[in-house]
């Protein structure tokens, strides 16, 4: 059958019309990407997109959303759109729908892209496990968690809240940059150093070692710097990064009894070859007694160039594989 997948973000929305057939996408369609601030509201949204699909699309819908989804009413932070899921058959005159949380869908997509969708960054250049718990983990504007669960009859996805575990320093520059975090929030969550605005205060607390005045920077022109090589400092921090967040996607991997471990997003994707590069293999296996089990588990980053989209598809196709 045919749906069309949606991607909803803060600034934009992602359209594409998909394929499904006993549990899995068999086809995605061209993303037309619509910007919100250009549309009042989603029904506004979907209505452009189906006059640029010649005026017709199929009666079903998934829906990738950046943000909580178990309420009545879905919010976004960074435009004014409110879509309440109850709403949806009527709003866009559809008879099934299904809504999950953006990361979600990543770990949907995740279960069903194609070996040739990923590439390969520490421990074993083997296949993704088949069976077991695959940890999922994408550093972005925060950071996103879910675990994979893969069986003989097929998989299951749970969407986690871990990216706000605490953060767990484990050398002297780490204290320092946990002792600077500590001064505005009681709790220091993973999230504030491993997600992307986090390059801010890794590359001032850099800055303080070394003695240098601080001037303040966002994150984008840091990245920015860092990743072209113009400012050492700034590279410096981005090897940092990888650094913490080696120790971080391995103690998820632990906790979770992970087989593999993936990461995901379009800030994961952006460092690559970096991340290669870089002491996150190590940083991922320093458990301690446990350090040998953590070298035998591939981590690999998926790039597809849709995974919202092919994810939110995947989950409804999971969820309608016996209709």
């Amino acid at each position: 059958m045919q749906l069309v997948s949606v991607d909803v973000g803060g600034t934009h929305a992602r359209f594409a019309i998909a394929e499904i057939a006993d549990g899995k996408v068999t086809h995605l369609g061209e993303a037309v990407t619509l910007k919100t601030a250009d549309h009042a509201s989603f029904q506004l949204a979907w209505q452009e997109f189906a006059r640029q699909n010649g005026g017709t699309v199929p009666r079903a819908v998934a829906m990738s959303v950046a943000g909580p989804v178990g309420g009545e009413v879905i919010r976004f932070t960074n435009n004014p759109w409110i879509i309440r899921p109850a709403l949806i058959p009527e709003k866009l005159d559809v008879d099934r729908y299904i809504v999950v949380n953006d990361f979600a869908a990543v770990a949907h997509a995740v279960a069903q892209a194609d070996d040739a969708h990923f590439i390969h960054v520490s421990g074993p250049d083997s296949p993704l496990p088949q069976e077991g718990a695959i940890s999922v983990v994408g550093p972005g504007t925060g950071l996103g968690v879910a675990i994979l669960l893969r069986q003989a009859h097929g998989y299951m996805v749970q969407p986690t809240e871990g990216g706000h575990v605490d953060f767990a320093p484990l050398d002297s520059i780490e204290d320092q940059l946990l002792a600077r975090l500590r001064q505005r929030h009681r709790r220091v969550s993973a999230e504030r150093v491993v997600a992307g605005p986090g390059i801010v205060d890794i590359y001032e607390t850099l800055a303080t070692i070394e003695g240098h005045a601080i001037t303040h920077r966002d994150d984008m022109a840091l990245w920015a710097a860092g990743m072209d090589g113009s400012d050492p400092l700034a590279a410096a921090a981005v090897d940092r990064f990888c650094l913490s967040l080696g120790s971080v996607a391995g103690d998820l991997a632990l906790a979770h009894g992970a087989k593999a471990l993936v990461l995901a997003g379009g800030l994961g994707f952006r460092i690559r070859d970096t991340l290669v590069a870089s002491g996150f293999a190590q940083r991922f296996q320093a458990k301690g007694r446990f350090e040998g089990a953590m070298a035998a588990l591939p981590v690999k980053l998926i790039t597809h160039p849709q995974p919202g989209l092919f994810g939110a598809a995947a989950a409804f196709a999971q969820a309608n594989r016996d209709s």
